[in-house]
C-alpha cells in the first residue's frame, strides 16, 4: 500500500507542473487515488470520515486568524504606496555614499518584509520603484538585479510573517504528534511567537551579510555602485525631520507587532489585528487611505486569503489520503533507518524541500510536506523552532536559485526589456552563496534560532 501514496505524491506534482490549481489538484488527484483505492479494497473509506473534523478544526483554529489580519496589513502598506516614500527617503539619505543606494534597497525591503511578508508584492514592488532608478545612476545591472530579489525574499524569514504563522501553526501539531507518538501525554508546545523570535537573529544574521557584501562591492568595484550626486546639501535638521516623519512610522508599527508578542502582552493572532488597525493609521497619516483604497484592500485581502485557506482544505484532503495508504509510516521508516542517522534525515528533507521550492509555493510545502516529515523529525529530538527557521531559510535559498526561482520570475515580470535573463542569474549567485552561508552557520550553532525563545520564555 506504501507505494500508492508514494505514486500520490509524484502525481500531485505532475499536474501541478500542466498549471492547475494547487488546491483543487491536492484534493482532486487524492481523491481519486482514494477512490481507486476503495475500489481495489487498499483504503480504508472510514478514514475519509475524519475529513469533516480537520474542516471543522480549521474553522475554529485562533491562530489562523492572524493570516487575514497579516494579509491585510500587508496589502494597505503596499496599496497605501509606503515603499515608495522609504525608498525616496533612503535613497535621498544614503544615495550620496559609495553603493548607498544598494544598502537603502536592502534596508527597504527589510522593513517591507517585516511589514508585507509577501515574497511576491515585495519583489515587484521593489522591482518597479529600485531597479530604473538603479540602472539610471549607474549600477551594475547584475548588483541591481541581485540586491532586488535577495531583499524581496526577506519577507520569508523576517517576522512578523504570514508564512512564519503557517508554519508555526503546522510545526505546533506536528510536535504534538511526535510526542504522542513516543508516549508523552503531556506534550510541550511551540507557538507562532517562539518562530517569530526565533527568526529574529537569523535575519538580522541574512541582512548583515547582504550588507557586508555591498559594502565590499562598493569599496572593490566603486564603478558598480557609483555614489549620486546630489543636487543640494541635506541639513541637519532635514535629516532629522525626513527620518521622524518617514521612517519612524513604519518602524513604531512593526516594534509594536513584535514587541505586543515578545513582551506576551498579545498573541500573534491579537498582534496581527494590532498590526492591521495600524495599516490603516498609517495610511490615514501619510493621507493615501480613502474608499476606492480601503475596497481594493479589502478585495485583495479576501482573495489571497481564500487562496491559503482553499490550499490548506485541499492538503487536508492530500494528508488523509496519503496516510490513508501509509505514507507516514514509510516515510517514518525510511528517515529513521538512514545511515548517518539524524544529520542525513534532516539533509535528505532540506534537499527535498529545495527541489520542491522550485514548482510549489511555501504554503503548499508548508501544508503538504512539513505535515509528513516534521513528526518523524521532531521525534529524533530535533529543536521544533530551528527546524521551522531552516526550512524558512532553505526555501528562501530556493525561491533565489535559477532557473525557475519564483523571485526570478517576478523580477523578470516587470524588469526592462534590456535586462538580460543571465544577468538576472548572475546578480543571485553571491546572495544565494549568502543564504548557504546562513543556513550552514545555523545548522552549526542551532542557538541562533533557539537562544532568544528559550530566554524570553
Amino acid at each position: 500500500m506504501e507505494i500508492f501514496a508514494f505514486i500520490l505524491f509524484l502525481a500531485v506534482i505532475l499536474v501541478l507542473l500542466f498549471g492547475f490549481p494547487v488546491a483543487f489538484t491536492l484534493a482532486g488527484v487524492s481523491l481519486v487515488f482514494a477512490a481507486g483505492g476503495i475500489a481495489g479494497g487498499a483504503f480504508e473509506p472510514a478514514l475519509l470520515h475524519a475529513f469533516p473534523s480537520r474542516l471543522f478544526g480549521i474553522m475554529t483554529n485562533e491562530t489562523l486568524i492572524a493570516v487575514p489580519l497579516f494579509v491585510f496589513m500587508g496589502v494597505m502598506l503596499q496599496r497605501s504606496r509606503i515603499a515608495d516614500t522609504l525608498l525616496d527617503t533612503m535613497a535621498t539619505l544614503f544615495g550620496s555614499l559609495r553603493g548607498g543606494l544598494g544598502i537603502s534597497v536592502i534596508l527597504v525591503g527589510m522593513l517591507l518584509a517585516a511589514s508585507t511578508g509577501i515574497v511576491g508584492a515585495t519583489v515587484v514592488t521593489m522591482g518597479l520603484l529600485s531597479l530604473p532608478t538603479m540602472l539610471k545612476r549607474g549600477y551594475q545591472p547584475e548588483i541591481s538585479t541581485g540586491m532586488i530579489c535577495a531583499s524581496g525574499t526577506l519577507g520569508q524569514i523576517i517576522p512578523p510573517s504570514i508564512i512564519l504563522v503557517l508554519l508555526g501553526d503546522v510545526l505546533s501539531s506536528a510536535y504534538q504528534q511526535s510526542q504522542l507518538t513516543q508516549g508523552n501525554f503531556t506534550p510541550d508546545t511551540v507557538s507562532v511567537g517562539d518562530l517569530f523570535v526565533g527568526a529574529i537573529f537569523p535575519g538580522l544574521l541574512l541582512v548583515g551579510l547582504y550588507l557586508l557584501y555591498l559594502i565590499i562591492i562598493a569599496w572593490i568595484k566603486p564603478q558598480a555602485m557609483p555614489a549620486i550626486k546630489q543636487e543640494s546639501e541635506i541639513t541637519v535638521s532635514e535629516w532629522i525631520r525626513k527620518i521622524l516623519h518617514v521612517l519612524v512610522p513604519p518602524l513604531l508599527l512593526i516594534i509594536a507587532v513584535l514587541g505586543s508578542i515578545i513582551q506576551g502582552i498579545a498573541t500573534p493572532t491579537e498582534a496581527a489585528s494590532v498590526g492591521a488597525v495600524g495599516a490603516v493609521l498609517l495610511a490615514l497619516f501619510y493621507r493615501r487611505l480613502d474608499l476606492e483604497c480601503l475596497r481594493d484592500v479589502m478585495q485583495k485581502s479576501v482573495r489571497i486569503t481564500c487562496m491559503v485557506f482553499m490550499i490548506f482544505i485541499g492538503a487536508s484532503v492530500f494528508s488523509l489520503v496519503f496516510r490513508g495508504f501509509g505514507g507516514d509510516h514509510a516515510v517514518h521508516a525510511l528517515l529513521m533507518h538512514l545511515p548517518g542517522g539524524t544529520f542525513s534525515a534532516v539533509l535528505i528533507v532540506m534537499v527535498l524541500m529545495f527541489l520542491l521550492g522550485f514548482i510549489l509555493d511555501f504554503i503548499e510545502i508548508t501544508f503538504v510536506v512539513v505535515p509528513i516529515v516534521g513528526p518523524v523529525l521532531l521525534s529524533l529530538g530535533i529543536d521544533p523552532v530551528w527546524l521551522g527557521i531552516m526550512i524558512a531559510i532553505n526555501l528562501q535559498t530556493s525561491f533565489l536559485t535559477p532557473p525557475f526561482g519564483f523571485a526570478l520570475f517576478y523580477l523578470r515580470g516587470v524588469a526592462p526589456a534590456e535586462i538580460r535573463t543571465r544577468q538576472i542569474y548572475r546578480g543571485v549567485a553571491p546572495f544565494i552563496a549568502l543564504q548557504v552561508l546562513t543556513l550552514v552557520l545555523l545548522a552549526s550553532f542551532p542557538a541562533l534560532a533557539t537562544w532568544l525563545p528559550h530566554r524570553i520564555y
